[in-house]
């Protein structure tokens, strides 16, 4: 897999979407923000070589080696999905609006109504909270539902997010993950 794309091709990205990696009754359905301009260039979700999302998945246990982006329809077989609570790319989401994340949160509601996963997990506190209306929601199990979906909000995994080492984020997801396999 190419993994640099061109500064004309970061620069096209601006606005695209990609394809969530989904299917009916899954046991996780990851949330993002919304993709960045190097997953959008890629097509592939949490491209970026610094996202620390595929090295927490799989401190996590829920994956048996580390992915890379390109295989990311490999999480199908292992009842795992990725979606975003806004679909557009930009380079940084402090470039998306309340109103974007509140609409984001009624797509993704009616996406998790249709698809049925066991649980949605969120990754991004305050997404979550705007999305939602939550301002005092925390890391962990949530008390509500989404489309009938028990939730978890997970940190974001952005190598920007330097409250959460990659020890910590492998932890919070192997949390999840035994939540997931205790029912």
């Amino acid at each position: 897999m190419r993994t640099k794309p061109t500064k004309d091709e970061l620069a096209a990205a601006y606005g695209k979407t990609i394809d969530d990696v989904i299917a009916p009754d899954l046991d996780v359905l990851f949330c993002g923000i919304n993709p960045g301009l190097y997953s959008g260039a890629l097509g592939l979700h949490f491209a970026r070589p610094g996202n620390r999302f595929w090295p927490a998945l799989y401190r996590g246990g829920f994956t048996p080696r580390l992915l890379d982006p390109g295989e990311q329809d490999e999480l199908l077989g292992l009842g795992l999905g990725i979606t975003n609570v806004v679909a557009r790319t930009t380079a940084r989401a402090d470039e998306l609006t309340a109103d974007e994340f509140r609409e984001g949160g009624r797509l993704l509601t009616a996406r998790v109504a249709e698809f049925r996963p066991h649980w949605l997990a969120v990754v991004g506190i305050t997404a979550y909270r705007t999305a939602f209306g939550l301002p005092k929601a925390k890391i962990g199990p949530q008390d509500t539902e989404i489309g009938g979906a028990r939730v978890w909000v997970l940190p974001n995994p952005s190598g920007l997010n330097a409250h959460w080492t990659p020890a910590a984020l492998g932890d919070e997801f192997g949390r999840l993950r035994a939540e997931v396999h205790s029912e």
